[in-house]
């Protein structure tokens, strides 16, 4: 049975991009705060605002307004953007360089720092080295079976540890000193101060793209055989059951209670709390999924769209009005790291309540006795 958790709403229409130029197509996005940028197969970066809108009914819109476009000068795709608001910088991955422009007029920065020979790369969210003034950049490198650290300031870079890995990695997410891979034939959690590993499960990279996704601290969401979305932590345990995805997924994001799923045709979300799949959203030509601050974003070649989540409170008198108790108290005990704890508790009394008086009306006097008292 579903719940209505998110709603799809456009943020970018096509025309805003490309006009009538049909073979521009959208690489890659990033988000921070009002901030969105794009990159594109034809070497320019968009910037726009962001503004978010509410309806007297309640209906929310996004209104992006262009601020600028740049061309990085080259006949390559930009494949990935990631925004270090801390140093006003955008990092910006073109024809496996890594470069550094400012998050505002998009020029590169005079000193010309740069980290070149870049498959991809991930910033560390959860950085080991305390200065404010700077990000740490994980590499996977051009030179086979290498991974990189560096730490990024505003206007140079400094390499930290080269680390190499068992099998060629193809994708990486980090989190302190732990880096989570996916390599050619499995998943593994290495620590690249003290070059301790741990496999976690096997996974072939030639059948599938593999998905690795810091989802909290010491804590990662992973592409697993057989279409499961598994959870592993640092330990390489996985403290959650995991979820049913299809067997095609291309990216996932997290929405806490949920987490959301692209494939060929749909998005699919699923609640971390029960596992269930709770809503499933038809999606043509999807090709990117991302979360940024909380923000799920989703993209074709040509559009890009924002999954805005309904309120909780909202989702729980749904589940209730459809008499799903149980559901309703799993949402409801999970909402509270969203809510304030004085706002949180008249909540949950009042929902307690409700189920109380849905359970006594089927005549289920033991259960609504509990929720009762």
């Amino acid at each position: 049975m579903s719940v209505k958790a998110f709603k799809l709403v456009s943020a970018v229409e096509r025309e805003m991009l490309m006009g009538d130029k049909n073979y521009i197509n959208i690489e890659c996005i990033e988000c921070c705060g009002k901030n969105l940028y794009v990159g594109t197969n034809d070497c320019f970066i968009y910037h726009f605002l962001l503004d978010e809108k509410m309806s007297t009914a309640g209906k929310i819109t996004f209104a992006a307004t262009k601020q600028l476009h740049k061309y990085l000068g080259l006949k390559k795709p930009v494949s990935e953007l990631k925004a270090a608001s801390a140093l006003t910088r955008l990092l910006v991955l073109c024809d496996n360089t890594i470069t550094l422009v400012n998050m505002i007029n998009l020029e590169p920065v005079p000193t010309g720092a740069r980290i070149k020979g870049a498959v991809t790369f991930t910033l560390n969210e959860n950085p080991v080295s305390g200065d404010p003034f700077c990000v740490e950049v994980c590499i996977i490198s051009v030179k086979r079976r290498t991974i990189q650290m560096f730490m990024v300031f505003e206007d140079r870079v400094q390499i930290v540890k080269e680390v190499f890995t068992p099998e060629q990695p193809c994708a990486v997410a980090v989190d302190g000193y732990y880096l989570c891979l996916a390599l050619t034939t499995q998943y593994i959690i290495l620590n690249y101060n003290t070059g301790v590993s741990q496999d976690l499960f096997p996974y072939c990279s030639d059948e599938k793209r593999p998905i690795v996704k810091r989802i909290g601290r010491q804590e990662f969401l992973l592409a697993g055989p057989g279409g499961l979305g598994m959870f592993a932590t640092v330990d390489g345990i996985s403290q959650r059951a995991p979820v049913h995805w299809s067997e095609n997924v291309i990216g996932a994001a997290l929405c806490f209670p949920y987490v959301v799923a692209l494939d060929d045709e749909f998005i699919t979300v699923h609640s971390m709390l029960d596992q269930q799949q709770k809503q499933t959203l038809p999606f043509k030509e999807g090709h990117i999924l991302q979360d940024f601050e909380g923000k799920v974003i989703v993209a074709t070649n040509k559009g890009v769209y924002i999954l805005v989540p309904l309120p909780l409170e909202k989702q729980i008198q749904d589940l209730l009005a459809s008499h799903r108790v149980e559901e309703a108290l799993v949402l409801a005990k999970g909402a509270r790291r969203n809510i304030p704890k004085e706002k949180f508790q008249v909540m949950y009394k009042r929902i307690l309540q409700q189920a109380g008086f849905i359970q006594f009306a089927q005549l289920q006097f033991l259960e609504a006795k509990e929720l009762f008292r």
